[in-house]
């Protein structure tokens, strides 16, 4: 076995895990906390996606990009929520599916009207656009170090901000028992406000520091939220331990799967055959895992506390 590649093939699938983290920890505090089904979740990372682009295009550096999307990000997610989502707090889970949905056709078509098919893309910035070797001859892109580095630093700040300040502990009540802390004087749709507007800066930080990798496109979120809603079920719906564990698992199990199993294939089928049957299995495995989870720990991994 070619020990190198399958380290190069395990660091991807763990920088996968990072940029599907930063997608699904914004949607399970949306989910867990606010109770609501966001499909458009994937929509925002879109956002983050072309925001950055364009700032970047604009002031000609990509770290300014960024560091402009970000409150743009914000802004962006309260006023969808101020606009269209606060509306279907007491909605159905249904309504809340058919609304959202409807929020992808209607800014998959928007993007694609503003930006054309061919979306937007940005360089890298050339002190990361080389490639850095890892103990054991391992060989990896210098940026894709930046996005793990830059993935672990929000986590940790996540975690921070839940566990250890009072706005953490107000989300982490308002995700066990709403109705008690709003008869406590909490304004609940102020604070689901505010989550939202966080989760909004995640999904779309996920977009931003991926956009240099691939490229902005209209639809570009879709695929990494049905993964997200994968993660959280994995971990646990409002979990934030759990949505990163869950995120690490499913990008290695991803990565992993698509680069070795038409391979080990071989062993039993001839090439054509391995070449069809692997992609299709491997795309099955993280299904597989879920399903696998949920029949031993229906909760998730990390169900959050009082679940």
């Amino acid at each position: 076995m070619n020990y190198v590649l399958l380290g190069e093939q395990f660091f991807n699938g763990f920088q996968l895990g990072i940029i599907l983290f930063l997608m699904a920890a914004g949607l399970t505090l949306i989910f867990g906390i606010m109770d609501m089904v966001n499909l458009a979740h994937g929509t925002l990372y879109m956002f983050g996606g072309f925001f950055a682009a364009t700032l970047a295009f604009w002031t000609g550096s990509f770290v300014w990009g960024i560091v402009l999307a970000i409150p743009v990000m914000m802004i962006a997610g309260v006023l969808l929520d101020l606009i269209v989502l606060r509306t279907l707090y007491e909605r159905s889970h249904l309504d809340q599916v058919l609304a959202t949905f409807g929020l992808i056709l209607f800014f998959n078509e928007l993007f694609l009207i503003v930006y054309g098919p061919e979306g937007m893309a940005f360089p890298l910035p050339k002190a990361v656009s080389g490639i850095a070797t890892l103990p054991g001859g391992i060989t990896v892109p210098e940026y894709r170090l930046v996005i793990i580095v830059l993935g672990l630093l929000v986590a940790l700040g996540l975690y921070l901000l839940v566990a250890k300040t009072r706005v953490g502990m107000l989300i982490r009540a308002g995700a066990s028992n709403r109705e008690m802390i709003g008869a406590l004087g909490i304004n609940v749709k102020l604070l689901f406000t505010a989550v939202f507007g966080l989760g909004a800066v995640l999904a779309g930080f996920a977009g931003m520091i991926v956009t240099p990798i691939t490229q902005a496109q209209s639809g570009m979120g879709e695929d990494p939220l049905i993964l997200a809603f994968v993660v959280i079920v994995i971990g646990g719906i409002g979990s934030i331990r759990g949505a990163f564990v869950g995120a690490v698992i499913t990008g290695i199990i991803d990565t992993m799967g698509r680069s070795f199993i038409d391979v080990g294939l071989l062993t039993f089928l001839d090439g054509e055959a391995a070449e069809s049957a692997g992609p299709a299995i491997s795309s099955m495995l993280i299904y597989i895992l879920m399903a696998g989870i949920l029949a031993f720990k229906p909760q998730g991994l990390f169900p959050p506390r009082g679940a």
